[in-house]
């Protein structure tokens, strides 16, 4: 998609530094991939501690842990 933006300089320099693209565009895709990574695990992170984890009848975290090491 072709999008016209108006993003500060010193944005756009810092996107092009940490994402290390090889260009503008792929800094700028980079960088919304992770920023969407990031989103869905907030969110995946606010339903768990609403509704917590639970283990299954009869499974534990040591069983897990030791079946684990085999």
């Amino acid at each position: 998609m072709k999008v016209t933006a108006l993003i500060p300089d010193d944005l756009v320099a810092d996107v092009r530094k940490y994402a290390a693209g090889r260009n503008l565009t792929e800094s700028l895709i980079i960088a919304l991939r992770e920023w969407r990574a990031f989103q869905k695990i907030k969110a995946l992170n606010r339903r768990v501690g609403e509704k917590p984890l639970e283990f299954a009848p009869g499974v534990s975290a040591e069983a897990l842990r030791e079946h684990n090491r085999r």
